[in-house]
């Protein structure tokens, strides 16, 4: 039977079964990410985004079409991740406020609701980009209102709105070279019409999803974690694999491999199809699981976990939270002061270097795990004074940070758009706290500009770019216009990377060595670079950031 109207019922079991196969389908949209860098997040911002949604709508029971619009507006604004999932959560703001005061949803209505999305993340973002996410809405929504004015069916509409929205999909690198240039689709495009398609089969039955309401939840224990003995723990080690199977495996044989872990350890759990074997244990000797496991083929995923320790590491966590939690409240009762300041950071090096500068709190994230405008409010909320300046530090947070500040109603927010974390730092050091918070901001935005940024990693997958052929594993030095020096010598890569950034009027260059970077290998690195660049005043720092080997900036 043909669908005429959507109701509420109908809508959340759409909404679930939308974001359960964007959810289901983030590692391939992270993989269209166009740089070969190991930071392809798009799918995975987008993902933790409607996930946050959806998690609100679950837990909804018998909710009116208001109750629904609302919570989906609002789940997706406070759990919106990075560019992709800001401009996702604005999609749905427009769309919600077009149907939230609707009794049901007509194709007219969705219609409607699509374009108004659009309009709203239009203008949400400062310099929109054809190509991208915005026009593969703008083309749902043109072909919404084609077929809203043909009075069909709510399945004949939404496919031909899916159909078209990959069609729009697959021009996207027509619209942006440098998504010709890779071979790939807009990923945020693509995830957009993973959410349709989801929400679609959801909407014929295709897909049944578990509604969780309130009711049939889950309870949380309450019981701390200092309660809890650990002393009835007999196998410490919780230990899992997978075994790749090479060799012969049927029901006999594994019946004797579970029999020999038994013997050393309990909650086994062995799991096997033709390829693979997955195996759960406790154990005080995960080596001898391992060495079993290797009779039948090769081993990956494999990971052990003390459980005690964790259970020990929980226990000071939790006495630190109370702790913090106690400073937190007597500070709340002091009088606020002036000037506060949050910023996103990425390893410790680089905490301890904005802590030294006065930053109040630090966010954890960055390239790899962008903030949510939850997030920043959550930062914001921690700091005690009237004026507060936040610096994302990354392109891809800069919207959330905005959406915060705009949410933000008892305090004044400032956020300077550091897209860096060097421009993060110059701004820093130019705040002066007898200016006031005009000239602080625009003396610290003035300062970005002056700050050359750029980055060294390793290419995940063979590719051509910037006019560059890229092996998988080669270096690569990327400055804030593209890829500049590729190579398989670091160092090289390094130099060839500050010649482009460097001119005539640089006179700082600043290195901030990663997690995966040793000390002497930093040592080495400031040695070759000071007799490279004797001109440039050097200085080198341990930013411990993972995924880049090093940060560079000049100035």
């Amino acid at each position: 039977m043909a669908i005429k109207k959507i109701d509420a019922e109908l809508l959340q079991k759409a909404f679930i079964a939308g974001a359960h196969n964007l959810e289901r389908n983030k590692d391939y949209i992270n993989e269209l990410n166009v740089f070969p860098v190991p930071d392809g997040d798009t799918g995975s911002n987008m993902s933790l985004t409607i996930m946050a949604a959806a998690k609100e709508v679950g837990a909804l029971v018998n909710p009116t079409i208001e109750e629904l619009a609302k919570t989906m507006s609002s789940g997706s604004l406070r759990g919106a991740r990075g560019n992709s999932g800001v401009i996702l959560s604005q999609l749905l703001r427009g769309f919600c406020r077009e149907i939230r005061e609707k009794k049901a949803i007509t194709t007219t209505v969705l219609a409607d609701g699509f374009v108004r999305g659009v309009e709203t993340a239009y203008k949400a973002v400062m310099k929109p980009k054809e190509g991208t996410i915005l026009t593969v809405a703008k083309g749902v929504a043109e072909k919404a209102v084609e077929m809203a004015d043909k009075r069909v069916s709510i399945e004949e509409f939404a496919e031909a709105v899916i159909e078209h929205g990959n069609i729009v999909l697959a021009q996207t690198p027509e619209m942006l070279p440098v998504l010709k240039e890779a071979g790939v689709v807009d990923s945020g495009g693509q995830g957009l019409m993973e959410f349709l398609i989801g929400a679609y089969n959801g909407l014929i039955g295709k897909e049944i999803v578990e509604v969780k309401t309130l009711e049939n939840a889950p309870k949380v224990s309450t019981v701390s974690s200092e309660d809890i003995d650990t002393s009835h723990i007999t196998f410490g080690y919780c230990t899992e694999f997978i075994i790749m199977l090479e060799k012969e495996y049927n029901m006999d044989i594994e019946e004797k491999f579970k029999e020999y872990l038994t013997s050393i350890g309990d909650s086994l759990v062995v799991v096997s199809d033709d390829e693979i074997v997955k195996v759960h244990v406790h154990t005080n000797h995960p080596g001898l699981a391992f060495e079993k496991g290797l009779e039948f083929g090769q081993l990956t995923n494999m990971k052990v976990d003390n459980m005690r320790e964790e259970h020990r590491e929980k226990v000071i966590m939790e006495q630190d939270r109370k702790a913090a939690e106690e400073a937190e409240a007597t500070k709340n009762q002091e009088p606020a002061k002036e000037y506060g300041f949050v910023s996103v950071s990425v390893g410790e090096g680089l905490d301890q270097i904005f802590t030294e500068l006065g930053v109040d709190h630090i966010i954890s994230g960055g390239q790899t795990m962008n903030p949510s405008t939850d997030d920043v409010l959550s930062a914001i909320e921690k700091v005690n004074a009237k004026n507060i300046f936040v610096f994302p530090n990354n392109k891809n947070i800069i919207l959330a940070a905005n959406q915060a500040a705009s949410i933000e109603k008892e305090k004044n927010i400032i956020v300077i758009p550091s897209k860096t974390i060097p421009q993060g730092i110059s701004a820093l050091i130019s705040f002066e706290p007898e200016l006031s918070v005009d000239e602080n901001k625009e003396n610290m935005t003035e300062a970005l500009s002056a700050v050359k940024s750029g980055q060294v990693t390793y290419a995940v997958r063979d590719t051509s770019i910037d006019g560059k052929e890229i092996k998988t594993g080669d270096y690569m030095g990327i400055d804030d216009a593209g890829i500049k020096s590729v190579g398989t010598d670091i160092t090289e890569v390094v130099k060839e990377l500050i010649s482009e950034m460097s001119d005539d009027s640089s006179e700082l260059l600043s290195i901030y060595y990663g997690s995966d970077v040793s000390d002497e290998d930093a040592s080495a690195m400031e040695a070759a670079l000071s007799e490279a660049y004797p001109e440039l005043e050097l200085e080198v720092h341990s930013g411990n950031q993972p995924v880049y080997y090093y940060l560079v900036s000049v100035e």
